[in-house]
């Protein structure tokens, strides 16, 4: 596999959908070294980003991370990433040997931005209904996320720049589907990324752990 080195940089849109997700089902899928931030009482906040990158970004794929928790590691904090698929090979390998993420292949169809549906071989994942943006705003940020190679725990850092703005959503998890025992349920909100720019910088070692499950 030919991939490029950290950072990559992506431009393309995204919807990402958030949730109150039970802390007792998110904490098998976390090493124990995390803690995970309660949001509500026995809550924390997860969420399920679907993006596709396309012209300008170093390499184009669509994309689907799950993230079923916010968690705190020595004061540093972020979210924790259990599972993830793209559509594109390199993108698998440099996910896996870059950032220690447990990427897998998918398929993705879009359809006429009104809905997306992830599938790998004949297994649903999950689909996703969602409305046009009427009105959005451009915004800045940066944030961090958690991983695991081998037994390193790992941060990287991403900066993120585009039209945002809240749309409505439905969010079908099938029961095939790996992440189906997060209980996502439907999201409290949703967001939508237009004219996205996204960079997303190399990991460093935070700290060690043992064996890391994410299944």
């Amino acid at each position: 596999m030919s991939y490029p080195p950290a950072p990559w940089k992506l431009q393309g849109y995204a919807i990402q959908t958030l949730h109150l997700v039970d802390i007792e089902r998110s904490r098998h899928l976390i090493p124990a070294e995390f803690k995970i931030i309660p949001v509500w009482p026995g809550k924390t906040l997860g969420s399920v980003y679907l993006s596709c990158y396309g012209s300008g970004s170093i390499l184009e794929y669509s994309e689907l991370i799950v993230a079923p928790a916010v968690v705190n590691y020595r004061g540093k904090i972020g979210a924790w990433v259990s599972h993830i698929y793209v559509d594109n090979a390199d993108s698998v390998a440099g996910g896996q040997e870059i950032w220690g993420l447990p990427k897998e292949l998918a398929e993705f169809t879009w359809e006429q931005e009104k809905r997306v549906t992830v599938r790998r071989g004949n297994q649903l994942l999950c689909s996703l209904n969602y409305n046009q943006q009427n009105f959005a705003w451009r915004q800045r940020f940066s944030a961090s996320s958690f991983s695991a190679k081998s037994a390193d725990l790992l941060m990287f850092p991403f900066e993120c720049e585009s039209l945002l703005g809240l749309i409505g959503s439905q969010l079908e998890v099938f029961a095939e589907s790996p992440f189906s025992e997060i209980g996502l349920g439907q999201p409290t909100l949703t967001v939508r990324y237009e004219q996205m720019g996204l960079k997303v910088d190399a990991p460093q070692v935070v700290g060690h752990t043992g064996v890391v499950s994410y299944q």
